[in-house]
């Protein structure tokens, strides 16, 4: 213990010299190197001072390996490891030389072991320096590759799987496992995954599958060269048996929950809330309870009602910090641990099929006891931005207490999730209330936490954010919306291949995002060309005055598209720009930036002011205040009050609140308290605004706001005002555009399922009455409209400490008369600005009386009246009214009582606390500066009951302005009563004011959502009047009170609003009146909403002119901009701008603003016939006067006899005109024109590929000039398929001559022709008939004469005969007959004719939509031109559809016949006639051969003749001589046998037997005969004969 005291008594003297501030003096800096060189140099002493403390009670086995395994780990996985290990080596040596002088006091034994250990590591050091010093680090980098990559597996459920790769890469590569493309954390499910890997053999390994973990898994592998993946896919299968009933998965879709809907659509749920929880109070890491009794009734067993907690509007769901329980009575909800994050308004929400009802209630968090008395409070609110790779936007808020010492700054911690390791992000606090992290771990998530610092101590840390993944953003939003492990769907296993070689190009898109004193963050866009493999980024910066780039981060590359820059001069303007790297290489900057100053770009706000207290609680006060001017990213308010003389200040909020008023609960009754307020952004705070005045905390009349926050007064239904308080329960800091007014006793009933809130506010006439609003459940509730104040950017008139304070007599004695003493400047009537007026007390009056008082909405105990303005004002504005009323009992009326004691400045009043089912009437009073004026007439008789209709109210305040002679332009305000629904669009009525109520006409068809409408087409001249009905999902409400009549005419020397465009670019509308009066003023609206102070616009006003200036001029702009003219008769215009018009006046601007000679086309290139290049534009217009130049890399160009320049200042044509492109006019082509002060350029790049192509087509264009000076072809060689068939190869030429040949070749053999070819038309033809494979080859056609030589050649091999050889059996297809029906002995015959077969065509028969197989009874075949389809032997199941399908390789044509009814019968019968007929034919009797057709014999001789005869049965057989049958005797021998043969013989011929014979076959199919002659001659008489024959020759 004295030598670590000892050491570290040296490290604080050595501290103490450098005067380090307290935080980097008292607090642990987890291992991170200083940006302070001298610091960085103190703390290394100081780690050496620990190692040789650690080293002398330490053993010496811990050296004696040279380098740990630890220590090499950690080297190999940095990406500077081969450049850094060399440093770090000789740093071991040093500090181990150290331990060698403090070993002292040790045995003999020990310091030989520790003297041989130290000998082999100074062994080992002096190799591994030796080494270092010839190691080529290029040479042994190497890019991941997967050696063994995981394979795909399927298995059941409940088994292991395992995956292996093996990943060779140096330095080694870095292994991570993803599911579905998220990284695996093996902590967040203990024993589900086991991560392995050693000796190079990576492992995952999955334990007890089941279907979730059906997924694609890859490794990824990354070093300092890059990154690669290698994917598998595994799929978990599921028995049959196990299978359960579906169930959704949570990352699709969630069941519809049933559980509190009753099967009896009829029953109505009345929901009481009791026990409530009130205002609560806690600490910091304490634990809160919110509970509240719920009673249902009917209480239906199988009914359970849903209860929903909700903070500042945000639903609450089960978590770490949030428990909710519901035991079937009590709702609770616990905060395990308090932050101040969890202060905010809590609303119990209980939905039933009825409806809903609701509870809430304000929980504050006070911070917990400082650990250094003095030290800051944590902040709060700690989130993440712009999350990527290894980059992160750490943002917080501010706490509200210092600790009386103003905060100096934060520090940011960072922890990966599933450890317990914090790590400090920033070594010196940073003031500003973001910050960047860098260095994160791809694909690991992080938590942080923030923790502030002041010049005592620091504070507790906040705390932590929501966990947030280094992930690319495409990525994580990919990942969103993609379950893990889908019900069905196909796995698809990929595998990405690196793309070598490839040098990524620019980064694009870059700016700078935000800039402060400490940091500079830069964002851009990754390049477009990168390949697949990873890629890293190298930052740039250049001091400004310089062109001296300085590379920021040489040593390790960013992942992300995004980088902080720190270090950076204070003051000083940079420019930045980076660079793409990867394995091949690094690629060229990006676009530089603009200077950038490195300053604070965002201001701490200004101080709030005019802060003002009121009551509100014995314990309570509403506090108001005015908002900060020019606030940028205002974060919200923190008030702090104290009791009056105590000095102590005690925050009133600890988390941020919005708006201009909050509500402090906890103060002590009966003691004087004031308020100051203070803004917050991401800056710091501001200070504090000026104490408030002093005011007793006491409660007010009516019972006060309870525990909510007293709203905006624009949360006012279009202005709808109270004196009284109103509450919302929300804070205004957290309060939606749905707000909600509660009494103290409130109870809700909701008919339907809540979509917003309501807010209507109260007062109750009776002020020493216990306000108990109670809203019953009749079918319908109060759904007012408040958010279309805030959508439309309205402004209610504050009513509290804004215009005259007018007081009733009863209130300090003041009289009414007494406001003219108050002064003669007052505001305006709509008071929204700081603008005042001259008035003259003496020439004033008091207005007139109000009219038109009507019942905007009635519930059972308020009523919300409506009135119109007085006709004349007295001279002054009128700046509020009184309200009075009083019953009406049997038509007897009361005394009239005052509803209200402040005047209220708008035309619109809530009246609380009315009997129900009581008649009233009502009258109102107005107010200027010349007193209170007449009351009106008392109103009708209203009865205070509850409206339950479920259409909407009327309107009301229904105004007419900008009156023309055909249009006049109406507003409205929402209708207070909004029904069962939520308004959805309004109708407007018209009709002429002396028509009749039948004759009203709608003048929108479709409702429209706006409160105003342009109305045209009118009559000139016509009196009309008009009215407005509101509409919802129910139907269309009550018109409102019609408008006073308005004539349709324009008013002599009405001007309109014109649009300006100055010679500056400025935007500006103008508006002149010549009537203006004395006090006049310019109004000037969007939207018809009165535009007050916007930053977006400035007004300039002089005599009757107002000029209206867009001072940024956007889509937040587009709208309708009017303008009114006070104390006129109506004098006013609008000028509509829709996105259109924007467009147009900005474009007017910019041209107005930078004047440039217009173009109708930019700088452009083409080619000329010659391949001549012709750079060209046309300008719009371009004077005489005007200049041309020519650049082409940064040189002019003049006109000489390579640059042909022509300019015609007529047509605003410019022309350059070159003979040939050649190498060295690759570069950029820039026109440069000035015309007086506009100018303008246009540039051309031709350089890499796209010169090379233009050159190349240019020669290419040259050639084919030359080409056409001779006989050329203008279509080249083509075929088609004729009609027949047939083969037309053709081609199309030009500039043919006489003694042009043609010549056709095939395969380089010259096709010879016998007549020489006819040029008809210029087209040559070679017919090819009955095209097939042997035709196949290479065509070519070649024209030549004395001029030139051209040719083209046709290729039919392979694809192009294949594509020909479809289309012949296309155009064959289609030339095929109807399918015809045959009988043949055989069966039934279907064919079809073609006009030419080849084998091709593909032949499919159907028979009823079934492919037919070849079979011996059903045969197909093509014969000749024929293709049919033999049925042998039919039956009835032949019938049907049969279908001839020709198939020509692309697609099949169909020819189809029906085989069935009276055609198959026919056929059938024919069939069997036919094959009858063959039977018979084939067994009839006929006589086959044998007998010749004449015998001559010589007389004496033998004759014998043998036939063959066939017939079934066997033939009878009969000879015949001259038609006589014969019969055989010895003479004449006739035989017949086996039933085959038949003979005839004669033995012993005579001439009696010449004659004519015949053998007749019988049997029962028929009878053939055969017949033969037999001429006997005698020798002599033949002699004779011969000698008489030649005697008459001669």
């Amino acid at each position: 213990m004295t030598s670590v005291k000892g050491h570290l008594g040296l490290y604080v003297a050595s501290m103490s010299s450098l005067s380090l501030p307290f935080y980097q003096k008292h607090h642990r800096h987890f291992d991170r190197n200083y940006r302070s060189s001298q610091l960085q140099s103190t703390m290394q002493d100081y780690r050496l001072e620990e190692k040789r403390n650690v080293a002398t009670h330490s053993s010496g086995h811990m050296y004696s390996s040279g380098i740990t395994e630890k220590k090499d780990e950690k080297f190999k996985q940095s990406e500077g490891y081969i450049g850094g290990e060399f440093h770090l080596v000789q740093k071991e040596a040093i500090e181990e030389h150290n331990v060698e002088r403090t070993a002292v006091h040790k045995t003999r034994k020990v310091a030989i072991r520790e003297s041989a250990d130290r000998i082999s590591l100074n062994k080992k050091i002096h190799e591994t320096q030796e080494f270092h010093k010839r190691l080529n680090e290029d040479s042994m980098l190497r890019l991941p590759e997967f050696i063994i990559k995981p394979r795909s597996h399927t298995v059941w459920e409940k088994q292991n799987v395992k995956l292996h790769c093996t990943v060779s890469g140096w330095p080694e590569p870095r292994v991570t496992w993803y599911k579905n493309n998220v990284p695996i954390n093996i902590y967040t499910e203990p024993g589900k995954y086991v991560i392995d890997s050693k000796y190079g053999v990576h492992s995952l390994e999955i334990n007890n599958c089941n279907f979730d973990d059906t997924a694609q898994y890859h490794a990824s592998a990354m070093n300092a060269k890059g990154e690669l993946s290698a994917f598998a896919s595994i799929v978990v299968k599921r028995f049959k048996a196990e299978l359960d009933d579906f169930s959704f998965h949570t990352a699709r879709f969630a069941p519809p929950s049933y559980d509190f809907f009753p099967g009896d659509s009829r029953v109505k749920f009345d929901v009481h809330i009791i026990e409530k929880f009130s205002v609560s109070f806690g600490k910091e890491g304490e634990t809160m309870s919110l509970g509240c009794t719920v009673i249902v009734h009917p209480n239906l067993k199988r009914f359970h009602p849903e209860i929903q907690w909700w903070r500042d509007g945000i639903q609450l769901h089960p978590s770490k910090w949030v428990q909710m329980h519901w035991s079937g009575e009590r709702a609770t909800l616990t905060l395990t641990h308090l932050n101040k994050e969890d202060e905010g308004l809590y609303t119990m929400h209980v939905l039933t099929k009825s409806g809903y009802e609701l509870h809430s209630a304000y929980v504050f968090v006070r911070d917990s006891d400082a650990e250094v008395a003095g030290s800051p409070t944590a902040p709060l609110d700690v989130y993440c931005l712009d999350a990527n790779k290894d980059y992160v936007i750490v943002s917080w808020k501010q706490p509200a207490v210092d600790g009386g010492n103003p905060i100096l700054g934060y520090f940011v911690d960072r922890c990966e999730v599933g450890t317990i390791h914090w790590v400090q992000c920033n070594d010196t606090p940073v003031k500003f209330a973001r910050l960047p992290v860098t260095g994160l771990v791809e694909g690991r998530s992080y938590i942080f936490r923030v923790r502030a610092v002041n010049n005592v101590g620091i504070s507790r840390p906040s705390r932590v954010s929501d966990p947030v993944a280094a992930l690319d953003p495409s990525d994580r939003d990919r990942l969103k919306g993609m379950p893990l492990a889908p019900w069905t769907g196909q796995i698809v296993v990929t595998e990405e291949e690196p793309a070598e070689g490839i040098v990524p190009g620019k980064p694009t898109e870059l700016t700078v995002t935000e800039a402060t004193k400490s940091y500079v963050v830069l964002s851009w866009k990754p390049p477009g060309q990168r390949g697949h493999e990873g890629i890293m980024y190298y930052v740039e910066k250049c001091v400004a005055g310089t062109e001296d780039w300085q590379r920021v981060n040489p040593e390790i590359p960013v992942k992300s598209p995004r980088f902080a820059l720190f270090d950076l001069a204070e003051g000083k303007s940079y420019r930045f720009r980076v660079r793409s790297a990867n394995s091949a290489g690094i690629g060229e900057p990006s676009e530089a930036t603009e200077f950038t100053e490195v300053t604070d770009k965002l201001d701490v706000p200004k101080a709030p002011g005019h802060v003002v207290p009121s009551r509100n609680t014995d314990t309570s006060m509403v506090v108001s205040w005015e908002e900060s001017k020019d606030a940028k990213e205002l974060v919200g308010y923190y008030i702090e009050g104290s009791i009056q003389g105590s000095g102590k200040w005690e925050p009133c909020n600890n988390k941020p609140v919005k708006g201009k008023r909050f509500i402090c609960h906890g103060l002590h009754t009966g003691e004087l308290y004031k308020f100051r307020v203070r803004a917050v952004n991401a800056a710091g705070l501001s200070e504090f605004s000026q104490e408030s005045e002093a005011l007793e905390v006491k409660a007010a009349l009516g019972g006060g706001v309870p525990h909510g926050v007293f709203p905006e007064q624009s949360g006012n239904i279009d202005g709808l005002t109270e004196s009284g308080a109103r509450w919302d329960g929300k804070h205004e800091a957290s309060q939606p555009a749905h707000d909600t007014i509660l009494s103290c006793d409130a109870v809700l009933n909701r008919h339907q399922l809540p979509t917003g809130y309501d807010n209507l506010p109260y007062t109750a006439p009776d002020a020493s009455k216990e306000v108990n609003a109670k809203w019953t459940s009749k079918p319908n509730h109060r759904s007012s409209k408040v958010q279309d104040m805030h959508e439309e950017g309205k402004k209610v008139p504050d009513i509290h400490g804004k215009g005259p304070k007018v007081q009733d007599k009863h209130e300090k004695g003041l009289k009414v008369e007494d406001i003219h003493k108050i002064g003669s400047k007052v505001q305006d009537e709509n008071e929204k600005g700081p603008k005042v007026q001259d008035v003259n007390v003496e020439n004033l009056a008091a207005p007139a009386p109000p009219y038109g008082i009507t019942v905007l909405e009635s519930v059972h105990d308020s009523m919300v009246l409506g009135w119109k303005q007085p006709k004349f004002h007295g001279g002054s504005d009128i700046t509020g009214y009184f309200v009075d009323y009083r019953e009406i009992i049997k038509d007897i009326p009361g005394k009239w009582k005052e509803a209200h004691i402040k005047a209220i400045s708008d035309r619109a009043y809530r009246i609380s606390n009315l009997k129900e089912n009581m008649t009233y009437q009502f009258q109102v009073r107005a107010i200027n500066m010349a007193g209170v004026g007449l009351p009106s007439q008392p109103s009708d008789k209203f009865k205070c009951e509850e409206w339950t209709i479920a259409v909407p109210g009327p309107p009301h305040d229904v105004m007419y302005t900008e009156v023309r002679k055909n249009s006049v332009v109406l507003t409205w305000r929402v209708p207070v009563y909004t029904g069962r629904n939520e308004v959805t669009g309004y109708y407007v009525d018209v009709r002429e004011a002396a028509a009749s109520d039948e004759q009203w006409t709608s003048v929108n068809e479709k409702a429209t959502s706006k409160r105003f409408i342009k109305v045209q087409g009118l009559k000139e001249g016509v009196s009309y009047v008009f009215r407005v009905r509101a509409v919802n999902m129910a139907g269309v409400g009550r018109p409102s009170d019609l408008t006073e009549p308005v004539t349709a005419e324009t008013s002599p020397g009405t001007k309109e609003i014109v649009v300006d465009v100055d010679d500056d670019g400025v935007i500006s509308l103008i508006f002149e009146c010549t009537d203006m009066a004395e006090g006049s003023k310019f109004i000037w609206s969007k939207n018809y909403e009165e535009l007050i102070d916007s930053p977006r616009v400035t007004l300039q006003t002089k005599g009757g002119k107002t000029r209206f200036i867009f001072n940024d001029p956007g889509k937040e702009d587009l709208g309708v901009y009017s303008c009114a003219v006070t104390n006129t008769d109506g004098v006013s215009s609008s000028y509509a701008i829709d996105e259109a018009e924007l467009l147009r006046l900005l474009e007017l601007s910019h041209e107005h603003k930078f004047p440039i000679v217009p173009l109708k086309t930019e700088l452009a290139v083409e080619l000329l016939d010659k391949g001549q290049v012709r750079f060209w534009l046309e300008a719009e217009r371009f004077s005489p006067n005007g200049q041309c130049k020519f650049i082409f890399n940064d040189k002019e160009i003049k006109n000489d006899e390579k640059y042909k320049i022509k300019v015609d200042h007529k047509t605003g044509l410019v022309e350059m005109i070159m003979e040939k492109l050649e190498d060295i006019d690759e570069g950029t082509f820039t026109v440069q024109l000035q015309d007086g002060k506009a100018n303008n350029q246009s540039t051309l790049v031709l350089i890499g590929d796209v010169f090379k192509n233009l050159q190349k087509e240019a020669e290419s264009q040259r050639k084919e000039w030359l080409r056409k000076q001779g006989p050329h072809f203008v279509e080249y060689l083509e075929w088609e398929v004729t009609n027949d068939c047939n083969v037309l190869l053709k081609c199309k030429v030009a500039n043919i001559k006489k003694e042009t040949s043609i010549i056709w070749y095939k395969d380089d053999r010259e096709i010879m022709f016998d007549e020489k070819h006819d040029f008809k038309d210029g087209v040559c033809t070679l017919l090819v008939q009955q095209f097939s494979k042997k035709d196949a080859g290479v065509y070519e056609i070649v024209l030549k004469d004395d001029r030139g030589r051209d040719s083209s050649t046709l290729r039919l091999l392979e694809k192009a005969f294949g594509d020909v050889i479809s289309e012949v059996c296309r155009v064959a297809a289609l030339t095929a007959t109807d399918v015809k029906v045959q009988s043949t002995e055989h069966g039934i015959r279907l064919y079809s004719f073609v006009s030419y077969y080849l084998e091709d065509l593909k032949i499919i028969w159907h028979h009823k939509d079934t492919k037919l197989a070849s079979t011996d009874r059903v045969k197909s075949g093509v014969t000749g031109e024929q293709i049919w389809l033999q049925i042998n032997e039919p039956t009835q199941k032949d019938q049907g559809k049969y279908t001839l399908e020709l198939f020509d390789g692309k697609e099949g044509h169909k020819k189809s016949v029906e085989l069935t009814g009276p055609v198959f019968d026919e056929a059938f019968a024919e069939f069997q006639r036919l094959k009858q007929a063959a039977i018979a034919e084939k067994n009839r009797a006929r006589v086959i051969g044998g007998l010749p057709d004449v015998v001559t014999i010589q007389e004496g001789k033998s004759l014998n003749l043998t036939c063959n005869v066939w017939g079934d049965p066997v033939p009878a057989v009969s000879w015949l001589k001259n038609e006589k049958e014969l019969l055989g005797d010895a003479h004449l021998i006739l035989k017949f046998e086996s039933g085959k043969f038949a003979s005839f013989v004669i033995t012993d011929v005579r001439t009696t037997d010449s004659g004519k014979y015949c053998i007749l076959v019988k049997n029962k199919y028929g009878t053939e005969t055969g017949d033969f002659t037999v001429s006997v001659f005698i020798p002599e008489e033949e002699e004779q004969v011969k000698h008489e024959k030649a005697t008459k020759k001669k």
